[in-house]
């Protein structure tokens, strides 16, 4: 299945961080990142006082479960030095499934597509970059709906 993940860092190296990170998602077995975005500089979004961002999103090809990826990535998070003291607070990665085909999840601590997708200028445009017929369909249900 195509999945596509939402990279962040705002402490420390931050490209080197969004790299690592990219190289990491590499090992994780059964999975191939089939595109990469270019990365962003953007604003923070909620939370404490904090430095800009770097974003980008990447395209992956997968035969693991979301909830497999899930630990994967948190555990490339770990590595990479994430703490989680503050929510929305700094952090020197963060790695967010965005979406998995048509997969829908509604599971405590795994919501795919990503709940605030479309409120995430930071994530859009990077998605936009590799997967435009993902964002406009997001948008195209979303005027269906209304």
């Amino acid at each position: 299945m195509f999945c596509y993940i939402g990279l962040g860092s705002n402490l420390g190296d931050r490209a080197l961080n969004i790299q690592l990170a990219i190289e990491k998602i590499k090992q994780i077995q059964n999975t191939k990142i089939t595109k990469i975005s270019s990365i962003i500089e953007t604003l923070p979004v909620g939370g404490p006082a904090q430095g800009k961002f770097l974003n980008a999103a990447i395209e992956i090809q997968t035969n693991i479960s979301c909830r497999e990826l899930l630990k994967n990535l948190q555990t490339i998070e770990s590595e990479l030095g994430r703490l989680r003291t503050v929510k929305n607070g700094p952090r020197t990665i963060d790695l967010d499934i965005l979406f998995c085909e048509d997969l829908q999840i509604r599971e405590k601590d795994l919501i795919v597509p990503h709940p605030r997708i479309k409120e995430r200028e930071f994530v859009l445009t990077p998605l936009r970059e590799i997967a435009p017929g993902i964002v406009k369909k997001l948008f195209d249900e979303d005027s269906q709906d209304n």
